[in-house]
């Protein structure tokens, strides 16, 4: 057991985050994406929300400049609450964060380290963050 660890970031999900490297992706999906098909190394964290292990993860690693986050462009191009909670959580506004096309989403996320999966059943709550230098200031 670990103090001052957010309890979402299980030993598995801190052994691969502290194994990526600068600029190296994390996609925190939610459950309608298709994780396992994309991802090499998948950590499936139901009954959890992407906005809650997005701000997990960001208490443990910094933002890589920007654009450190896509998120998945909504249909209509609007920007949906669960995109603003994601920005919120990765601590990113519209300025800095990039919206990619759903398709060009997938192709996106393909190359990404790590890939974990929610519980998250609203639609267009994914995320992907690039880790930045761990021990300087980040955006």
């Amino acid at each position: 057991m670990l103090e001052g660890i957010n309890p979402l970031l299980t030993g598995e999900l801190l052994l691969h985050l502290d194994r990526m490297g600068h600029s190296d992706a994390v996609v925190i999906a939610d459950a309608h994406f298709p994780a396992w098909a994309l991802g090499e190394r998948v950590i499936d964290l139901p009954g959890t929300t992407t906005p809650e292990v997005l701000a997990a993860i960001r208490s443990v690693i910094p933002l890589d400049d920007a654009p450190a986050l896509d998120l998945m462009e909504s249909a209509d191009g609007e920007i949906l609450a669960v995109q603003r909670e994601l920005m919120d959580a990765a601590g990113t506004a519209e300025q800095t964060t990039r919206f990619v096309e759903r398709f060009a989403y997938y192709d996106v996320a393909r190359p990404a380290y790590l890939m974990v999966r929610t519980g998250e059943t609203r639609t267009y709550g994914n995320a992907l963050l690039r880790k930045g230098v761990v021990g300087h200031a980040s955006a």
